[in-house]
């Protein structure tokens, strides 16, 4: 199967495997998509721009070998710069002393 086939199944997968709504299936497509020609050196340009699908053409007449290296490298370098998604802790207010007693 073609890089851009497995790439165009993400989109249906998304809700299951990203848990976001599968109308954002297409941004997860195109952010792979971008993190994968980049991987090859290539300049990415947009995620919806023409370059990705240029870089991609050129990744499918790979060996399949390297294309799966080329899918991996970027699956690590997303991970690497992929912003956190730790929670961020609630604020609290600042403690208020007890009734009755001063400071």
């Amino acid at each position: 199967m073609p890089l851009t086939g497995v790439l165009g199944g993400a989109r249906d997968h998304a809700e299951h495997m990203l848990g976001v709504p599968s109308t954002y299936g297409v941004l997860a497509e195109a952010e792979a998509a971008a993190q994968i020609v980049q991987a090859a050196g290539l300049d990415a340009g947009s995620p919806f721009g023409l370059a990705v699908a240029q870089g991609l053409t050129g990744i499918e007449q790979l060996p399949v070998q390297q294309q799966q290296q080329l899918v991996r490298a970027a699956a690590r370098r997303y991970a690497i710069t992929a912003p956190s998604r730790t929670p961020a802790a609630p604020a609290t207010a600042p403690r208020r002393p007890a009734p009755g007693r001063s400071r």
